[in-house]
């Protein structure tokens, strides 16, 4: 019908763009240190992937982050990798879930294309594994990660895992992972304080198009007291 209104585009009914995802390298470019907000509760990590970025492979190297869900540890793992590969575009850097890792190992075992998998991931300059707690238990896959990550530390190469716990309290881990993992930087993120909080959603809003009054972040900072995921929900 000619007097209908056209209907607004997807993007501005649900901002989706965050679970874009380069395919080359699994990196979601609008997680970067500039959409990253900096609060007590994550400072140090904050600061100790800002060292990784400007001398990768020799500061901190493994850098590991831990936090409980929705505290922003998958966003600041990937704004190194985003920090990285704006730096030096010829770097090859892969982020990647364990479950993937996990899935890929079976497949080519499956295959037998392990001897072509493994050469696949030792010619990465630098490795990303997010919640790294969910290898707990597999022993093969523990095995080719801790072959993995050997062969890229003694490369200089660096590497970067996320965890929902200290690596000290993840059941399951073999001692000689656990040891692999303390060598290196170990960070944690907490849950935000309300000033964090605030900050935060203030600078999810700014993105949409609507215009949010400023009652409304001040009285969802001061009512959710959780996690991110659990402000931007609210």
């Amino acid at each position: 019908h000619e007097n209908q209104k056209p209907q607004p585009a997807p993007n501005n009914i649900l901002p989706l763009q965050d679970l874009y995802v380069t395919k080359e390298d699994g990196l979601n470019p609008r997680y970067t240190f500039d959409t990253f907000v900096v609060g007590s509760f994550n400072e140090l990590a904050h600061a100790a992937a800002q060292a990784v970025v400007k001398n990768p492979g020799r500061v901190y190297n493994p850098f590991f982050v831990y936090g409980n869900t929705g505290l922003g540890k998958t966003h600041l793992i990937q704004a190194v990798g985003n920090g990285l590969k704006a730096k030096n575009p010829n770097l090859s850097i892969l982020y990647i879930n364990s479950e993937k890792f996990t899935n890929d190992i079976i497949g080519a075992i499956q295959t037998n294309k392990i001897a072509s998998l493994k050469e696949k991931y030792r010619a990465h300059d630098v490795f990303i594994m997010d919640d790294i707690q969910f290898i707990n238990g597999k022993e093969r896959t523990q095995d080719e990660l801790f072959h993995l990550f050997n062969s890229l530390y003694e490369m200089n190469k660096q590497i970067i895992f996320s965890s929902d716990k200290h690596p000290n309290l993840i059941v399951g881990l073999e001692d000689r992972l656990r040891s692999r993992f303390n060598q290196g930087m170990i960070v944690d993120v907490n849950i935000p304080q309300i000033e964090s909080r605030l900050a935060i959603l203030q600078s999810k809003t700014k993105h949409y198009p609507e215009k949010i009054p400023a009652e409304v972040p001040q009285y969802i900072a001061e009512t959710t007291p959780g996690n991110i995921r659990e402000l931007e929900g609210a």
